[in-house]
């Protein structure tokens, strides 16, 4: 098996890790495309970080209160850092994504808020999905009341994108809880090129490096055209139909997505 993909997610903050940069030429040298999370929380490493297939911004939510209370910053001046981090996301030339986790009852009300924090990191591509609950702990007060239904996800959605005139909805993946919002430059003649064309990643990126960094690229020189079955409003609701799915009680062939 050869590795092709590399989520740096989940388990603490990947950026913050000192070699961070040259752990990705490593990546990109072995042809492994790179994708990058941080919970916008160092605008200073952002800014010093070399290019990735895709980088994504943890917006889990829009106001210094509700941020506060559901990712427990360490910092005091946790606010300023969020605001700055997105900032630094706007100089970025490679993909970025905001990542927007709803939680139900505790910020999928701050419509206004969240399309004024668009405006300021304009990224290129925001996916919004529902919070996803793993069990009771001591840490969080979350309960499966605080999970949305997909009709809810796709309803903020709806609204969200009445407030960011430059983007709309472009993708849906119901069994994951999740929607696509795309900025309006990745839909060329009507359609929409929201994926990523990895091998022109990896070409791209190599000359970045033989260039010492001066031969830059964007996230329009390595889009690929999005597979109707991705589409939003598409019956698959984002499931591949070259995909089995299993149910467990009938095990009846499904591409509903859900």
């Amino acid at each position: 098996m050869t590795v092709k993909h590399c989520a740096l997610s989940l388990v603490g903050e990947p950026i913050m890790y000192p070699d961070i940069n040259r752990f990705l030429k490593l990546l990109h040298e072995h042809k492994i495309s790179s994708f990058l999370v941080t919970n916008a929380q160092f605008p200073m490493e952002i800014r010093n970080l070399k290019p990735v297939t895709q980088l994504y911004v943890s917006v889990d939510a829009s106001t210094k209160d509700s941020l506060k209370k559901i990712d427990r910053p360490l910092f005091k001046d946790f606010w300023q850092r969020f605001l700055d981090s997105l900032k630094a996301l706007a100089a970025k030339q490679q993909r970025t994504v905001y990542r927007l986790t709803l939680v139900k009852s505790w910020n999928v009300d701050e419509l206004q808020a969240y399309a004024e924090l668009v405006s300021l990191g304009s990224p290129d591509f925001i996916e919004v999905k529902g919070v996803t609950y793993c069990g009771e702990s001591s840490a969080s007060s979350l309960t499966m009341a605080n999970v949305p239904w997909h009709e809810e996800v796709v309803h903020f959605v709806y609204e969200l994108v009445d407030l960011i005139p430059d983007y709309e909805i472009a993708c849906e993946h119901e069994h994951s809880n999740c929607l696509l919002i795309a900025h309006k430059k990745f839909k060329i003649d009507k359609e929409w090129w929201t994926w990523i064309d990895y091998n022109r990643f990896q070409e791209l990126i190599q000359e970045y490096e033989d260039s010492s960094g001066s031969k830059t690229f964007s996230a329009k020189d390595y889009m690929a055209k999005t597979p109707h079955w991705a589409l939003f409003g598409a019956s698959e609701r984002g499931f591949d139909p070259k995909d089995m799915r299993y149910q467990r009680k009938n095990k009846s062939k499904d591409i509903s997505g859900c």
